[in-house]
């Protein structure tokens, strides 16, 4: 594992902007009518006419072959990609896309215990580094948790916004079972990222691979939409609330959040990407405090420097590890052995 450049740092962060808008974007799609499954199935069916043209121009000269256990992982990572969609949004729906973004800093949690399961991290408590980046985990998901759930002080009342401005926004009373469905997606993601990451070990092709994925969200979504959907105007698209949001879901959350995300992985492993998810916790608050006219509580401040913090121990850590040369500690997925226990035997040449 080298060095982590500044690309993969600024490509995070925009992906975890553009996910926060996803939320409120399907927020908005479900309070005009639209259920989730559909929304998902939009979604991803327009991401993958952009995808389409996208991915070959960009891979035109170097196409992997596409054998059968390639296919196979591509349909395992829709699945994967389809329940955590599906659990994301009934989430949100119940909830609130303020409970969604708090819910989200579990998602470290879950890839870093997945991945030393699978043996794609290694952990060496003797190390520096590995110290460093096991703390700076323990301190983001804390951060995010101060942040979410303790007001304390409030120190900045700002203006309400007009009352035609996300009504839509305010939480629902059954936070309950939002949470429990925002949980079950975390570990869908975990696994998502796990995956995916075992894919681009034998398939480097990333436009590629997202296509697939897109593709094979939307269809396995279509075919549960035909079975659990039966409002036929769930399905319309008419021209406001529900084009929008599914316009931008499918060019700024499925395509270009879930390829950058994608892009990132390849080049630092799955734990690097699902560090930044709490921050998506610090853009959701200043979106609040911005448009929604949300007060500002001492206790965002708390969790943001906390957040600060960690983030910047699991970076120096990563770092270290980078410059010394040390293979010890944990490991991104580039830098493990080559024994890849996750889908291994999908991946065996015949």
């Amino acid at each position: 594992m080298g060095k982590v450049g500044l690309a993969p740092v600024i490509g995070m962060m925009m992906a975890e902007c553009a996910q926060v808008g996803l939320m409120f974007a399907g927020k908005a799609a479900m309070s005009d009518g639209m259920s989730n499954l559909v929304f998902v199935f939009y979604s991803n069916a327009f991401a993958s006419l952009v995808l389409l043209p996208a991915s070959l121009l960009f891979h035109r000269s170097q196409i992997p072959p596409l054998t059968l256990p390639i296919l196979s992982a591509f349909f395992l990572l829709g699945f994967l990609g389809t329940s955590s969609q599906f659990f994301g949004y009934a989430g949100i729906y119940y909830s609130s896309p303020t409970l969604s973004t708090a819910m989200l800093n579990l998602v470290p949690g879950f890839t870093f215990i997945l991945a030393i399961i699978f043996g794609m991290e290694k952990v060496d408590w003797k190390s520096s580094s590995s110290l460093a980046k096991s703390v700076g985990t323990i301190v983001l998901i804390t951060g995010a948790f101060i942040m979410t759930y303790y007001k304390g002080p409030r120190l900045l009342m700002t203006s309400s916004p007009p009352n035609l401005s996300l009504q839509f926004f305010v939480p629902q009373t059954n936070w309950v079972i939002g949470g429990l469905l925002l949980a079950i997606d975390c570990v869908f993601t975990s696994a998502w990222l796990i995956v995916q990451a075992s894919i681009l070990k034998k398939f480097s092709a990333e436009l590629i691979v997202v296509f697939f994925y897109c593709f094979f969200v939307a269809i396995q979504s279509a075919i549960l939409c035909l079975v659990m959907e039966r409002d036929p105007s769930s399905w319309s698209l008419k021209p406001g609330v529900r084009l929008v949001a599914v316009l931008y879901s499918a060019v700024f959350g499925s395509a270009f959040q879930v390829g950058v995300c994608t892009w990132c992985l390849h080049r630092t492993g799955p734990v690097f990407v699902a560090m930044f998810k709490p921050l998506g916790i610090v853009i959701s608050a200043a979106v609040g405090t911005i448009f929604l006219g949300e007060t500002v509580y001492l206790g965002r401040f708390i969790g943001a420097a906390v957040i600060v913090t960690g983030f910047y121990s699991v970076m120096w850590g990563k770092a270290k590890e980078g410059n010394s040369g040390v293979e010890t500690g944990v490991r991104s997925l580039e830098s493990s052995s080559q024994k890849d226990p996750l889908l291994q035997n999908n991946f065996e040449e015949t």
